[in-house]
């Protein structure tokens, strides 16, 4: 095995452990956080010969950022959560409404001026809180131009919009008049951060509710979990740990009809950080803001690719389907289905602008979850995603599986031709089937009872058309929040069945780190909680290129060139931005309808 460094900056601490070569990146640097400490991170160069030692089976590992000289405007450092005492209840969370202003820039004054009272105010008499302080914008204002109008380099930043029908909140109370639908939140700098190396826990999720309350239900951690936690984090996910999450220091709320502008201070004496160092990092973050907004372009300038690489390859790919199939089609199969999956790197001869691609992806996504979320030191990850984790309102859980793939047709003939084709193929079906009846039981374990509806029917994409059904069920507690998020993750959908054996096909199989790609993505709050499954997703840093993934269900019947055409339509939304790209696709689309209509 190979040695990782973590040097520690304050006191000066050097940790050596073990790492694979696909977290080997040379003479390259980077910062991390271990619990309430920060790292630099430093992957050793070794001989050849040495990497042959290392391991005889190599994952690609991709270098993004060049120097840490490009993250010196990052937002103040602010306080690692889960170093907390998840028992100790939190002093005080509250939120305060300010009156409603006219504009972005009367609520920044509005917004300044409050946190201008507190400073001179007595701090409050707790030893720890969290305090949101808003201020309503009498205009619908996008929250992804607020965000696409700040600084790129002040991070962390998070963007996630939900789908249609959206969340209701409520100002000053809970009359139906006064409700509000929250349609998208972007936020930048955080008020305190959720990450660790080790798997997300019940610990975790513990010291994250310890700062939400049903009270307040804009306060919340928007964050993603890796797909598997057990597994060797590559270097370009590094500053996502094993998991994510973050309660925005500055939050844009995009509502129907209306805006609001948000700051959140929160403190913990015990992990060290005092209410006066929280006011001192958020003044910090918004002297660094702007309130003039920028419209982010829909439509992306075409650009050339200078490089496009698929891992696996073509041939790589043909391999891997066919000893799955080898091992599904046995007479006493250890595995039913597996999920596939391959990540492309592209370079462009322009900048890559993550914001501007989700912007694209936004246009094309009504039916789908938009999110970005960007930690200090790291590129972005981004995604247009359609398939819901859960969503727990209350006591109230919902999910959805999804599974089987078409394209879209080019005329309302051919479209219903090919949904027709989808529903009645036995292939998809047995491949929906145990998407569906594996969530129905991990639901049913802990839901006092479960409610699917409708069965099967087709849900449309403007570009793809899946197979689909929605489950309901009912808890008996909302502290079985965390069982329900670590029971239908991994969906088969994203892994495949048995759960234990696919992911062992898939940690074996695939050459490259899956990352937060295909994990939950999503945000926890006091009463209310939703997760997508983070597909349809790239991980993109402007100027340095993008790793774009997706991934195909193999199950009895698969065809590894049909399969490879999947990838190529799912990748499609990101790949049509670039010029050289469209052509190819377009022909492999053709070549798609030609075959019965069928994508796998």
């Amino acid at each position: 095995m190979c040695n990782l460094l973590l040097l520690q900056k304050k006191p000066n601490k050097t940790i050596s452990f073990p790492t694979p070569v696909s977290s080997i990146v040379c003479s390259t640097i980077y910062s991390m956080a271990i619990g309430a400490r920060h790292y630099t991170v430093k992957f050793l160069e070794l001989e050849s010969s040495s990497l042959m030692k290392c391991s005889l089976y190599r994952k690609q590992s991709f270098h993004f950022s060049n120097s840490s000289q490009r993250y010196n405007q990052c937002c103040s450092l602010s306080m690692n959560g889960c170093q907390g005492d998840p028992r100790a209840p939190i002093g005080t969370i509250e939120t305060r409404t300010l009156p409603a202003v006219s504009s972005p820039a009367l609520a920044m004054d509005r917004l300044n001026s409050a946190i201008s009272d507190m400073v001179k105010s007595e701090p409050p008499p707790y030893t720890s809180g969290i305090i949101r302080l808003e201020v309503p914008i009498e205009e619908q204002i996008e929250a992804l131009e607020w965000l696409h109008a700040q600084d790129h380099l002040l991070l962390p930043r998070c963007f996630f919009s939900g789908r249609r029908p959206p969340t209701e909140i409520c100002f000053n109370g809970t009359s139906a008049s006064s409700k509000h639908k929250l349609l998208s939140v972007a936020g930048l700098g955080s008020a305190l951060f959720f990450t660790h190396l080790r798997p997300f826990s019940l610990h975790h999720w513990r010291s994250i509710r310890r700062f939400l309350s049903k009270k307040c239900p804009l306060i919340r951690a928007y964050g993603a979990i890796r797909f598997d936690a057990t597994a060797n984090i590559a270097s370009e996910w590094s500053a996502f740990g094993s998991f994510y999450f973050m309660v925005p220091q500055v939050e844009f709320d995009e509502l129907e009809g209306s805006s609001i502008i948000a700051a959140t201070i929160a403190w913990d004496n015990a992990a060290s950080w005092t209410y006066q160092r929280a006011i001192d990092a958020l003044r910090a973050t918004i002297r660094q803001l702007s309130s003039v907004l920028m419209r982010v372009q829909k439509k992306v300038p075409h650009s050339h690719i200078l490089a496009n690489t698929h891992v696996p390859g073509k041939a790589s790919w043909d391999h891997a389907v066919k000893r799955a199939l080898q091992i599904i089609s046995r007479n006493d199969p250890v595995l039913i289905k597996v999920v596939l999956a391959r990540s492309t790197r592209v370079v462009t001869a322009a900048d890559i602008d993550p914001l501007t691609w989700l912007a694209c992806l936004k246009v094309e996504g009504e039916n789908a979850y938009q999110f970005c979320l960007q930690p200090p030191h790291s590129p972005a990850f981004i995604g247009n995603t359609p398939e819901q984790l859960f969503h727990r309102d209350r006591l109230s859980i919902c999910s959805e599986a999804l599974a089987g793939t078409r394209a879209r047709g080019g005329s309302e003939l051919l479209d219903r031709k090919i949904e027709q084709d989808l529903l009645s193929s036995a292939k998809d079906h047995n491949e929906f089937a145990i998407v569906r009846e594996c969530i129905r039981r991990r639901l049913e374990a802990v839901c006092s009872s479960v409610l699917i509806e409708p069965k099967k029917a087709i849900r449309k994409f403007p570009r793809v058309q899946h197979l689909y059904a929605r489950l309901r069920g009912r808890l008996q507690s909302e502290d079985d929040e965390f069982k329900i998020l670590s029971s239908v993750h991994p969906t088969p959908a994203v892994c495949g069945y048995p759960t234990e054996d696919a992911r062992a096909f898939i940690s074996e199989t695939e050459m490259f780190d899956r990352g937060m790609y295909a994990g939950p993505v999503g945000w926890f709050g006091g009463e209310e909680s939703e997760f997508a499954v983070g597909i349809r997703s790239a991980l993109v840093e402007k100027g340095l290129g993008a790793l774009i993934y997706a991934g195909t269900g193999i199950v009895e019947g698969s065809d590894s060139s049909l399969e490879w055409e999947e990838l190529e339509l799912k990748t499609s939304q990101f790949t049509k931005l670039m010029k050289l790209e469209a052509p190819l696709l377009t022909r492999g689309q053709s070549r798609i309808i030609n075959q019965n209509q069928k994508v796998r």
